[in-house]
C-alpha cells in the first residue's frame, strides 16, 4: 500500500501552496495546522533545507465519522499534506497526501473502511485537480 498519494507540480512552491489549501477547501477540508519544517529545522538546527510545508488537513464530518468509529483513531488525524520542492529539481513541487487507507491498516477496526474509502476519495480528488490545473496552464 502506498503511503501517500501524490502529483507533482511545475509552478512556485508559493503558487503549489496556495493551490493545495484551494483544492483541500473544495473538497470539505480545511487546514489546522501549518509547519514550515524549512523554516522551523533552520531556526532550531541551524540546517537549511528545500521549501517543505505540512499541511494538517481536517474533513469535520470524516473525522467525526472516525471518531465514532475509534476514540483512538485522533491518533492519526489530521490528515498530513506535504508540500515540498522536489531537492533534486528546484523547478519541481511535490505535493503528497497521506493516504487514509493506512489509518484502516494501523486500526484494524472494519468500521473505518467506509471513512478511509470516503476520505480518500476525497483527497484523491484534491490531488487530480492539482494536476488539471497544472494541465490548463
Amino acid at each position: 500500500m502506498a503511503l501517500a498519494l501524490s502529483t507533482t507540480l511545475h509552478t512556485s512552491f508559493n503558487d503549489a501552496v496556495e493551490r493545495t489549501r484551494k483544492a483541500l477547501s473544495e473538497q470539505g477540508f480545511g487546514v489546522l495546522t501549518e509547519i514550515d519544517m524549512k523554516a522551523t529545522l533552520k531556526a532550531k538546527l541551524g540546517e537549511d533545507m528545500e521549501d517543505y510545508v505540512i499541511l494538517g488537513a481536517c474533513n469535520p464530518p470524516l473525522a467525526h465519522r472516525a471518531v465514532t468509529v475509534d476514540r483512538q483513531i485522533g491518533l492519526l488525524l489530521p490528515c498530513n499534506v506535504v508540500v515540498r520542492t522536489d531537492p533534486n529539481d528546484p523547478n519541481t513541487v511535490v505535493v503528497d497526501a497521506m493516504n487514509p487507507q493506512m489509518m484502516v491498516q494501523v486500526a484494524d477496526q472494519p468500521g473505518l473502511a467506509e471513512v478511509a474509502d470516503d476520505a480518500t476519495a476525497a483527497l484523491q480528488t484534491a490531488i487530480d485537480s492539482l494536476k488539471a490545473d497544472t494541465a490548463k496552464n
